[in-house]
């Protein structure tokens, strides 16, 4: 017995509590693949905010990740994958600390390729939201996956197509004559500077007001309550109150859209509405260190490091050693 014991301690568990919505499809209508999923996960020993901003990437991953993912010491690469491949995870985002300083490792399941980023700069979503006088982020806006917008990307280098594809891949496709208006709730921007040769990653959600429409009557349609009119002699005088008038933020011309179909009882197709996105973190500041044709091995195809030049390993790296995985 003392024998079977030891051998149930040691082994590694891996826990995992990915999308277990039925409803949910598995298959992305767009390109006829796997709807992209991902594992957020720690290699190594991190600080306290990086564990925090580890927890901030896997919110930001859903509805398509493993958001409760149980890690132990022990695990290593091979543990995440033998649970990936049963649970159609594409992708695994890993987030390290080597001489303290933080990187981030994108990652294609099961054969690579694999980017490595130096994150630079980070900020948490809670920082995000101290820094905001009225910080929106409602659970509905995590129930689709965000967009994913692209710029500055188009240099031609190798290293930037990859880096283009992976992430354009990280997330479901959407067709944009069928999509939903209702289920495009986020967005996440990655602009990358070439002089400064840097990524600025950020996580926003997305909200439409009408346009010429004063805030107490949109609070009236959406609220469906009946407003407070004690005080006024007149219902034309809660109407025309200065201070409510039509909110201009927003209301210009380049930030406006004409919907194709209604999404809510405020914001027709007829009528013009404003776009307004509100950061809600975490936000990254990353630099592209090292591109592997593998699953963090194989050759090295682009190292900064090295000039910012491509190269071919002469020696494939060597591969994490096998250990039993099991799901709970």
């Amino acid at each position: 017995m003392a024998r079977w014991r030891d051998r149930r301690r040691n082994k590694v568990n891996v826990k995992t509590q990915v999308v277990k919505n039925k409803k949910q499809p598995s298959v992305d209508q767009v390109t006829g693949g796997k709807i992209p999923k991902s594992f957020v996960f720690a290699r190594g020993k991190l600080s306290a905010p990086l564990k925090q901003l580890e927890l901030d990437l896997r919110k930001l991953m859903l509805p398509y990740t493993a958001l409760k993912l149980k890690e132990k010491k022990r695990n290593n690469l091979k543990d995440f994958l033998n649970v990936a491949g049963p649970m159609g995870v594409t992708h695994f985002l890993m987030i390290s600390n080597p001489k303290s300083v933080p990187h981030l490792r994108v990652a294609r399941t099961p054969q690579g390729p694999t980017l490595t980023f130096q994150i630079n700069e980070y900020a948490l979503a809670a920082d995000i939201a101290k820094s905001q006088p009225r910080y929106r982020c409602t659970p509905e806006l995590f129930k689709n996956s965000p967009l994913i917008v692209l710029s500055g990307f188009g240099g031609g280098s190798q290293h930037l197509k990859l880096t283009t594809i992976m992430f354009q891949n990280i997330f479901p496709a959407i067709d944009i004559n069928t999509v939903k208006l209702s289920s495009c709730q986020r967005i996440v921007l990655l602009n990358y500077n070439a002089e400064e040769k840097l990524i600025d990653f950020r996580h926003y959600s997305i909200k439409l007001q009408p346009v010429g429409v004063s805030k107490r009557i949109r609070r009236i349609v959406q609220n469906h309550q009946v407003p407070d009119l004690r005080n006024l002699q007149d219902v034309s005088e809660f109407l025309t109150k200065a201070g409510y008038g039509s909110e201009s933020e927003g209301d210009e011309e380049a930030a406006t859209v004409s919907l194709a179909t209604d999404l809510d009882r405020v914001n027709k197709a007829s009528n013009k509405s404003a776009v307004r996105l509100q950061e809600i973190g975490p936000r990254l500041t990353l630099r592209l260190v090292k591109v592997e044709e593998g699953l963090c091995s194989g050759n090295v195809i682009f190292d900064e490091f090295e000039n910012g030049t491509y190269k071919k390993a002469d020696n494939e790296a060597s591969e994490d050693e096998p250990a039993d995985a099991t799901e709970d």
